[in-house]
């Protein structure tokens, strides 16, 4: 039997973007969400293959919108988190607060 999924920090956060997002998660607003809440640039390229990856893991799923007149009858791709994706995220979590647990908050002087 195969042990916990541990998920690389990039794959928790763009599983958390998404989480945040609900039924607005889509690349744009994906992208946006990381950016805004961790201040750091992500490229359009590394965003995607993370998507992609969190998909062939059962994590994410995505479904394509009808075209919208305002992108010029163009679809958007949105993407969901799986109870897989939940569940791999929680024990994110709970590994890393276990890590946590006992530190002194401040660690500058180490």
């Amino acid at each position: 039997m195969a042990g916990p999924l541990v998920l690389g920090e990039f794959e928790q956060t763009v599983l958390l973007a998404i989480a945040q997002l609900g039924d607005e998660a889509y690349g744009v607003t994906i992208r946006r969400e990381i950016e805004s809440r961790t201040r750091r640039t992500v490229s359009v390229g590394a965003l995607y293959t993370a998507l992609d990856r969190l998909e062939r893991k059962g994590l994410a799923s995505s479904s394509m919108s009808d075209p919208t007149p305002e992108r010029g009858g163009r679809s958007r791709r949105y993407y969901k988190l799986r109870a897989a994706g939940a569940a791999a995220l929680r024990q994110s979590r709970d590994r890393l607060a276990r890590m946590w647990a006992g530190l002194e908050p401040d660690l500058r002087g180490h």
